[in-house]
């Protein structure tokens, strides 16, 4: 057993494919056009970190509910974790890029952490090894 996807409501597929894939450095998996359930044009858009099996699949909000949820969708809390062999690499990467930390870094026990927002309004930890 395994988990293949979690899916991220965003506001747009492109911008949302730019940021994950440009931002980030994550591989673009797939962007196939697909059709919802009532049979309305949509996109079939995977992302994932290079290496990883899992992946997300981006969904542009196509309701007000789904709208709604963009930048809300875990709550407020952190709830995705990028973890990366080379947090300093990956961190100034992501600042060139223009990513939003909400903190600076910052060492734990298990290692370099800091908290930033996606272009979903999602908070992630990115986190080092110590």
């Amino acid at each position: 057993m395994r988990l293949g996807l979690a899916t991220v409501v965003v506001e747009n597929y492109d911008s949302a494919i730019d940021f994950f894939v440009g931002a980030l450095g994550f591989d673009l998996i797939e962007d196939s056009p697909a059709k919802t359930t009532d049979g309305r044009p949509k996109r079939w858009v995977v992302v994932r970190p290079p290496g990883a099996v899992t992946g997300l699949l981006l969904a542009e909000a196509d309701s007000d509910t789904q709208r709604a949820a963009i930048g809300n969708q875990l709550g407020g809390r952190v709830g995705f974790f990028l973890n990366v062999d080379d947090f300093d690499a990956q961190f100034k990467r992501m600042t060139d890029a223009g990513v939003h930390f909400n903190e600076e870094p910052r060492s734990e026990p298990y290692g370099k952490v800091v908290v930033f927002t996606d272009i979903a309004g999602n908070k992630w930890d990115l986190l080092g090894p110590a």
